[in-house]
């Protein structure tokens, strides 16, 4: 088939485009169309397909200041002639998913959220002041365009990356959607040995929904050692007033990630989350989670005391505050002996590449059907 995969924007190698490139995997003659394109900022196997990128990625500094563009972006995104294509698969978290397709042309969207800054994080993003009112206007033609571009005229089938996302999509959109969980590449941690090192572990995004700020507050008033791998817009500002126990280390190498994983105490999740494929990974590389209890995270992690009697690979907290945060530390230093790094490996294999290939050409051969 000739297959058209459309992405948000290539700027870096994140969760979506862990999705996106195990679909340039399965569809390597496809091409991928894209608002912003950043040469080299993903995969090998993502940058040898061709890419479309919209007239926004040619803007000086596009690369970097993408996000100012957001008003456009819906716009651009229309704007992508997909004549000829028998298949168009969307991998989106905002604008992918209102790409034109043609008539009788089937289209699946695998959604990682509704654009998650017109709905349930726009107070996280433009706050409750002045910055908000002067968004109202641009955050109601967002959640309209969201709504109209959703439509089954528009996208015959969507795939929820969680359940969470599932009734995100149904309070937004207005459609039930079928779940596949991402693939994650847990066999990429099975040669690891698990250590216990001193350290706690956050691996961030640093944008308002990941909660950086959360944690390093709730360390400050705990003295206990954590690092924080990772980059983004808040880093600098987050430096600044970090404690003397807390280290923000930027951006960390492969290897390096997969030697943080191996030597931390735990996975310090705070933040509320669409699936999470760090926590994931963490208790692939045989770790704990301490984690916010709402989202993907319920999902993916086994509480303590599970009702179902599972064995448990981390601890919930339940309110996204430094207090909480704190207690579940010192919950998790409780019962650390309960949770078996076997057990908690065994958990994250339910979330294999193989679960995540097998379940999201099933949805394929159904759109298609």
């Amino acid at each position: 088939m000739r297959v058209a995969l459309v992405h948000d924007w290539l700027t870096g190698f994140r969760g979506g485009e862990k999705v996106l490139h195990e679909l340039a995997g399965m569809f390597p003659d496809a091409h991928l169309y894209t608002l912003i394109h950043v040469p080299g900022s993903t995969s090998p196997a993502i940058e040898r397909l061709p890419i479309s990128a919209s007239p926004l990625s040619r803007l000086p500094g596009a690369a970097r200041h993408y996000r100012k563009l957001l008003p456009l972006f819906p716009w651009a995104i229309e704007r992508f002639d997909l004549s000829g294509y028998e298949l168009v698969i969307s991998t989106s978290h905002s604008f992918a998913k209102g790409v034109r397709v043609p008539r009788g042309t089937p289209h699946l969207c695998y959604c990682m959220t509704p654009i998650r800054y017109a709905w349930d994080l726009a107070d996280e993003y433009l706050g409750r002041g002045a910055r908000r009112l002067v968004a109202v206007p641009l955050l109601s033609y967002l959640r309209r365009w969201d709504r109209r571009t959703s439509a089954p005229d528009r996208i015959r089938s969507v795939v929820a990356i969680s359940h969470a996302i599932a009734d995100r999509i149904r309070c937004a959109w207005g459609r039930d959607a079928e779940v596949v969980y991402p693939g994650v590449d847990v066999a990429r941690f099975r040669a690891l040995e698990p250590r216990r090192g001193d350290f706690y572990f956050m691996l961030g995004g640093f944008v308002p929904y990941k909660s950086e700020g959360l944690a390093i507050e709730a360390f400050r008033a705990l003295d206990r050692p954590l690092l924080i791998a990772g980059d983004g817009p808040t880093r600098a500002a987050l430096e600044r007033i970090a404690p003397p126990n807390v280290r923000l280390l930027g951006r960390v190498s492969e290897a390096e990630l997969d030697e943080l994983y191996a030597r931390c105490r735990a996975l310090v999740y705070p933040q509320l989350e669409d699936f999470g494929i760090i926590a994931v990974e963490a208790q692939a590389a045989g770790k704990p989670v301490i984690a916010f209890g709402r989202g993907g995270a319920a999902e993916t992690v086994v509480g303590i005391d599970d009702s179902a009697g599972r064995a448990p690979t981390g601890v919930f907290f339940a309110e996204q505050t430094p207090q909480a945060l704190a207690a579940a530390v010192e919950r998790f230093e409780e019962v650390e002996s309960k949770l078996d790094p076997q057990a908690i490996r065994a958990n994250a294999e339910r979330f294999s590449l193989e679960v995540f290939r097998a379940g999201i050409a099933r949805a394929i051969d159904e759109v298609c059907r």
